[in-house]
């Protein structure tokens, strides 16, 4: 008798418990994350533990558009036995789920009427389906900030969605900020006949609000809105000093997605920190709804309750995926919560019908002077107990890489000692260390769950960065006297230095601006800031001259010292979007030899008992060749999601060695790997074809300096 065979005997006549049982809404992959609720579980369970190492591919589709620096970090989704997924370059289209042959594809980019549309061409995550009847199947996509509904079974945009199949993501935020950034990277979710999207904005003092937003499916209007920087009478208004900050302020924004009790109507939503990142001299206060867990009515938008994770942030600590609902066995009681896992590695455990705390949560004091005039920091931040931390959370010099030579060791020893590094140790001039990361702990992948065992599975990473903050240059407009040379330069550091560093080195996931001239041309270049590309904004507030002077400078065509800067910008400048503080970048924390500072593991997965609040098992997570070659098991980096099945297998890539991997999900054992075209950083996803159960991943590259890729690859049994 297999074992399978045993299970479903056993649920038949009653001797498993309802919630071991399998629910229906988790035997398709229909939505991003697998199902509403986002947990990443999948009922299938044609592989399992005794047959998962025989897996081959079954088909690779490869989408032919991707360039040195494209990525993909689709979790495609699959219906009726096609898959949708999207391309390097914001393709989406349709295959056969079974054989992986096109069926159609839409670009965005395509000619229309002669014109070819311009957009930033972002990252996007997912796609969201409806289905109204057996004619009226749509997918909704973003490319950059236009939303499309796409007609699933021909791939034509549906006309009388918005404007010729497309609404402006800019459009219906209360204020103009057609010039901002604003783009939707993942997937919207679909309640009854609701579109409800959240959206990616800048994170410089110049952002966009967040606000999360409902739309109707057939029509495209706005039907409801969500203010998450609130309005005057609204919940939170008083959180915020100014009580002119809605007017302009930005962030706040449900970058990550969403997940949905849709018995219920409830929405639940992380929602990020509030612009700008570092410096919070313009929003003294806690900033609700900025760095929250919130529940909403998904009919209205009404908001049911909210828990924030961090106060006045300002160290970009806001939650990097959606909460998402579970079920916890806790006191002999029976409790329908959302777990929310941070950045920071701390998980929030809160009750689904008021957001209260099931475990305590201490309001730990910390320091709260800075050195940065007119910051107010928060005296206290919330800190649970009991539940463990998955990622460690502090970086002492006990925890540095000794792996390296001395020399190298000596050198990271030295730079810490002249850093503060204590948890929520605020912003500084000499430095301070956010450890796990700006990526995490946990990061936009998101965990998976298993309703079965109640297992909560969380990828993480463990790579010090290092937050430098400088004075900011006066703009050009607000200088009399300055040349081109100076304009250039202030419009850098206001506009650039954050992603690229002072010196144009990049750092993190932004690339180098060293070089520029050898890929651009000067036309290029100001096409390039005026549209954006990818994880970089179009700069549209800026003027033509600015725009020329910037060139210059990153093209190394060094402009005049003594020509006079003459700025053509006609538009006076928001006092608020001009801070006098600014980041020298997103910066690892890393030895001469490009390792990072803090000994391994540097990526690791994790298993915690939501119902014992412990962790069952932890390991290490992908490897550097050169040090396995050493005997070093370090984990790396690692970006996209796991999923778990009733297989009893854990699925996840995810990490920079282009391995995609199938773990025992009880106990944590490698079961099965093999190698990527290129590193899948992607969530997979699992589904059943003519009763051939299949994995699917994503092989973009391009993060982390790895090589881009252009394919989806299924596996499957032979």
């Amino acid at each position: 008798m297999t074992k399978n065979f045993l299970f479903y005997l056993l649920i038949s006549v009653g001797l498993l418990s309802a919630c071991h049982r399998q629910p229906e809404k988790y035997s398709t992959w229909s939505v991003y994350g697998g199902s509403k609720d986002n947990i990443h579980y999948s009922a299938a369970h044609q592989i399992d533990t005794d047959n998962v190492g025989q897996l081959r591919p079954a088909w690779e589709y490869h989408t032919g558009d991707a360039d040195s620096n494209s990525q993909i970090q689709v979790n495609s989704i699959i219906v009726d036995g096609i898959l949708y997924g999207v391309s390097p370059r914001l393709k989406i289209f349709a295959l056969d789920a079974a054989t992986g042959k096109l069926k159609w594809s839409f670009d965005p980019a395509r000619p229309d009427g002669g014109v070819i549309q311009k957009m930033a061409l972002n990252v996007c995550r997912g796609i969201a389906y409806y289905r109204g009847s057996a004619e009226d199947q749509r997918l909704f996509y973003s490319a950059g900030s236009s939303l499309y509904c796409i007609d699933a079974l021909t791939g034509c945009p549906v006309p009388s969605f918005g404007e010729n199949g497309m609404i402006d993501l800019h459009d219906d935020l209360g204020r103009d900020v057609k010039d901002l950034y604003v783009a939707g990277t993942t997937p919207g979710i679909i309640y009854k006949d609701l579109l409800i999207v959240g959206d990616r904005v800048a994170e410089e003092a110049a952002a966009a609000p967040g606000h999360i937003r409902a739309y109707d499916v057939h029509t495209g209007r706005l039907r409801w809105i969500f203010h998450t920087i609130p309005y005057p009478g609204e919940e939170g208004y008083s959180s915020w000093a100014d009580t002119a900050a809605y007017k302009h302020l930005g962030g706040a924004n449900a970058w990550s997605g969403f997940s949905l009790d849709e018995d219920k109507g409830v929405l639940f939503s992380p929602v990020g920190s509030a612009s700008f990142d570092f410096y919070g001299g313009r929003r003294i206060g806690d900033d609700l709804f900025a760095n929250c867990v919130i529940a909403l009515d998904a009919a209205t938008g009404r908001r049911i309750w909210h828990y924030q994770t961090v106060h006045h942030d300002v160290w970009d600590r806001d939650p990097p995926t959606p909460p998402i609902p579970v079920t916890v066995q806790k006191d002999g009681r029976t409790i329908a919560a959302v777990v929310q896992v941070t950045k920071s590695g701390l998980v929030f455990l809160l009750d689904r019908s008021t957001g209260q705390p099931l475990y305590p949560v201490v309001e730990r004091p910390v320091p709260s002077v800075s050195e940065l005039a007119g910051e107010k920091l928060s005296p206290t931040q919330p800190v649970p107990t009991v539940l463990p931390s998955f990622a460690r959370r502090s970086l002492t010099e006990a925890d540095l890489n000794t792996l390296v030579p001395d020399s190298s060791y000596q050198d990271i020893k030295k730079k810490l000692a002249g850093y503060h590094s204590n948890p929520f140790d605020p912003p500084s001039r000499e430095g301070t260390v956010i450890f796990p990361g700006f990526d995490g702990g946990a990061e936009w992948g998101g965990p998976a769950y298993d309703p079965t065992t109640g297992l909560l599975y969380v990828n993480a990473n463990e790579m010090p960065w290092i937050l430098t903050m400088v004075n900011s240059a006066p703009p050009p407009a607000a200088a009399g006297g300055m040349n081109v040379g100076q304009a250039a330069r202030a419009l850098f550091t206001a506009n650039c230095m954050t992603c690229h560093g002072p010196e144009r080195q990049g750092g993190g996931n932004y690339p180098s601006l060293i070089g520029m001239k050898k890929k651009y041309t000067e036309d290029q270049f100001l096409t390039l800031v005026s549209s954006g590309r990818r994880m970089m904004p179009a700069f549209r507030q800026l003027s033509p001259a600015e725009k020329h002077a910037l060139a210059a400078f990153i093209l190394d065509n060094t402009p005049s010292e003594q020509r006079p800067f003459v700025n053509d910008n006609k538009t006076p400048e928001d006092p608020y979007f001009h801070l006098p503080y600014t980041s020298t970048g997103y910066n690892k924390f890393v030895t001469k030899e490009g390792y990072p500072a803090v000994m391994p593991p540097w990526g690791t997965l994790t298993a915690i008992d939501l119902n014992k609040a412990a962790i069952v098992w932890r390991d290490t997570l992908g490897d550097y060749p050169e040090l396995k070659a050493r005997g070093i098991h370090s984990g790396t980096e690692n970006y996209g999601g796991p999923v778990v099945t009733a297989g009893g297998l854990l699925f996840i890539a995810a990490t920079s060695d282009a391995k995609f991997r199938a773990f025992n999900k009880r106990t944590g054992q490698l079961l099965w790997e093999t190698d990527l075209p290129a590193a899948g950083f992607a969530t997979p996803s699992v589904y059943t074809v003519d009763g051939r159960q299949y994995v699917v991943i994503a092989c973009g590259g391009g993060k982390l300096h790895k090589k881009s890729g252009d394919s989806y690859v299924a596996f499957a049994l032979p």
